[in-house]
């Protein structure tokens, strides 16, 4: 970890208008709370289908788009990457921070909202307000590393992340039985199902899988972000 690095960091993602897209999401889903609640719509079984399919399935992994690029695909197009590269700094330290920062911006932005938005609906019932936050913390986490490993991998992380939240996350992994096994979404839920005791929360995937992958997928993330900045130059090419 390095300080410096994530000071910058924190400056660039919260001083552009990506910190209004990190808060426009999380205001939606509380906005959504409060208008169930408003028209009586405040029952677990809600509450549980706007955790699974807007908090964790949609809003979560646009999030760690947002965040888990947004800390280093910028200055990699825009060239000031370089200035960064030439410091003394180790290049997996670089990438441990924006990941470190990509992740806590995903927990402040999203796993807190979510708590906030189930506890509005039902309060503390069944425990999924808890159980949704619980699991939006890490998978949040697991997003934040996939998403700075795309931004260090490809120019066109955009289009890459879009392509994975809203396809495999959204649609496959959602929907597809055999691909949920492979999606994040999916053992973010399964970790919220462990701490929830609601009839209307279903894992589809085994926590003897989602715990280790989630750890085995940030960890290799980081990792591999941390190894290709080692092959970037100073000229910007590998």
């Amino acid at each position: 970890m390095n300080s410096v690095v994530a000071s910058i960091t924190y400056r660039a993602m919260l001083g552009r208008k990506r910190i209004w897209l990190l808060a426009a999401l999380p205001l939606a889903l509380i906005a959504i709370a409060v208008l169930l609640r408003l028209i009586g719509g405040g029952d677990e079984n809600t509450a549980v289908r706007l955790m699974e399919k807007f908090a964790i399935g949609t809003i979560l992994p646009l999030l760690g788009l947002i965040a888990g690029t947004g800390v280093i695909s910028p200055e990699i197009e825009d060239g000031t990457i370089i200035h960064l590269l030439s410091k003394p700094i180790p290049r997996p330290s670089i990438a441990l921070t924006k990941f470190a920062v990509a992740a806590s911006l995903i927990v402040a932005f999203s796993a807190v909202p979510t708590f906030l938005a189930a506890y509005l609906l039902i309060g503390t019932e069944a425990g999924v307000a808890a159980g949704f936050a619980f699991g939006a913390l890490f998978a949040g986490i697991a997003y934040a590393a996939v998403f700075l490993l795309v931004g260090v991998l490809t120019k066109h992380a955009v289009v890459v992340g879009v392509i994975y939240a809203l396809v495999w996350e959204g649609a496959i992994g959602g929907y597809v039985p055999g691909a949920r096994k492979l999606s994040i979404q999916q053992w973010g839920q399964t970790l919220a199902d462990q701490v929830s005791s609601s009839p209307f929360l279903k894992a589809d995937v085994a926590l003897s899988f989602a715990a280790p992958a989630i750890v085995i997928v940030t960890v290799v993330a980081v990792l591999w972000a941390g190894q290709r900045l080692r092959g970037l130059s100073l000229t910007g090419d590998e």
